[in-house]
């Protein structure tokens, strides 16, 4: 028997239990596609990562209180020996010759109101160079000045959407909102922007940092928010941070820098461990499709026996039987895994459809490892129903009853 008659033989057998033959393949057909879904979700969500810090650009620099042994881009805690200040902002702004923009910067909630229309949002104290750092753009008006800063002046600039919410389609340029019972002058409104750094600019309002000094009552700032000429300066930088810092701190490095470089390696690591995590758990379901098989294939194997005996009585060998059947336990796996390989890939094309912030990306190596595993399946599942198909005696095969 040539692989030829083998295959038409198999599938042959396969059509007279159409029924049984899909029942088989459907674990297989779930354990591909749920494979693929779950790897298109965490290549997906790795693309989104990667994509939204190269909008922000890889040599921003993040520096902040506390001191951190761990090196992933992670702080673990935040006790600090000495806040940061805005006159260590002013000291690296002077003195780190690697450094572009420099922007204290001081983060926190308060109540915006205008009229009888309120809404609580998320307020950053920071300086006019916070403009060139995160690449904004006015919609309307101008973004903060150096005066503004220095003279602590009650001024705002909202995000679209806060303006949207206060003012609907009226002018917000020239008019009075409250943050937290305090009178401000609406001077800008941004451009759209999305999500940077886990902040939607969109939603926010930003303030003069000395400004939010006096609106939260504190003399120190929460961190300084740095650019550097070019990726290959940001060693440099760091160790010009480090020292300034240092030395302004009583030679306490009681400050951690986190580079955008470091923040992308260890989210995409973590993604990374949690796909592997969640198509391993997927492939569980291709082991028992696979185990499905198998079973089939040897209850398949009883039932043909007289059919095994009489094709040994006119003179086929034992690899032909072996063949035969291996080649329609190969057959049921790899149906079911191009079947599961398409729904995969659809179920992933859709679910952007339906839910616009999961985002999926099948990358090619995972259609041919879905594809691999599917054929490996019925190589390895088949083995056994087929040996033991290929090991009957023709003589009490033909006695089966």
């Amino acid at each position: 028997m040539n692989p030829l008659e083998a295959l038409w033989a198999a599938l042959e057998a396969l059509a007279i239990n159409k029924v049984r033959s899909t029942l088989t393949m459907l674990g297989v057909i779930i354990g591909v596609a749920t494979v693929i879904l779950m790897v298109a979700l965490g290549q997906g969500a790795r693309t989104y990562v990667t994509r939204e810090f190269a909008q922000l650009g890889a040599n921003v620099l993040i520096i902040q209180s506390g001191k951190t042994e761990r090196s992933d881009g992670f702080t673990p805690s935040m006790t600090t020996a000495r806040k940061l200040t805005y006159e260590d902002a002013v000291a690296l702004k002077r003195r780190a010759l690697f450094l572009e923009e420099v922007v204290p910067a001081i983060i926190g909630s308060a109540k915006v109101k205008h009229m009888n229309r309120s809404r609580d949002v998320i307020v950053q104290g920071v300086t006019p160079a916070n403009q060139f750092l995160f690449r904004l753009s006015m919609e309307a008006g101008s973004f903060l000045t150096h005066q503004d800063v220095e003279a602590r002046r009650q001024v705002v600039v909202l995000g679209p959407r806060v303006k949207r919410e206060l003012f609907g389609e009226e002018a917000s340029l020239g008019q009075i909102v409250t943050l937290a019972d305090i009178r401000y002058r609406v001077i800008g409104v941004i451009r759209p922007r999305g999500v940077l750094l886990g902040f939607d600019f969109d939603d926010l309002v930003f303030i003069p940092v000395r400004t939010a000094q006096t609106l939260f009552g504190i003399k120190h700032i929460h961190q300084i928010r740095a650019s550097v000429e070019a990726p290959a300066f940001i060693d440099q930088a760091s160790d010009q941070i480090k020292a300034i810092l240092s030395r302004r701190h009583g030679n306490q490095e009681d400050f951690h820098i986190l580079s955008q470089g470091a923040v992308l390696s260890a989210l995409t690591n973590v993604i990374d461990i949690l796909t592997g995590l969640l198509a391993g758990i997927a492939g569980v379901s291709l082991l028992v499709g696979g185990i499905g098989i198998m079973n089939i294939m040897l209850v398949s194997v009883i039932e043909r026996t007289k059919e095994i005996g009489l094709l040994k009585a006119v003179g086929a060998r034992k690899r032909d039987i072996l063949l035969q059947f291996l080649v329609e336990a190969m057959i049921l796996s790899l149906i079911g895994g191009i079947i599961g390989i398409i729904i995969g890939v659809a179920g992933a094309g859709l679910i952007p459809f339906f839910f616009a912030k999961v985002p999926t990306e099948v990358p090619f190596w995972a259609i041919l490892l879905a594809f691999t595993s599917s054929v490996a399946i019925g190589i390895f599942f088949g083995t056994y129903p087929a040996r033991k198909a290929s090991m009957l005696d023709p003589i009490a095969a033909l006695r089966h009853e």
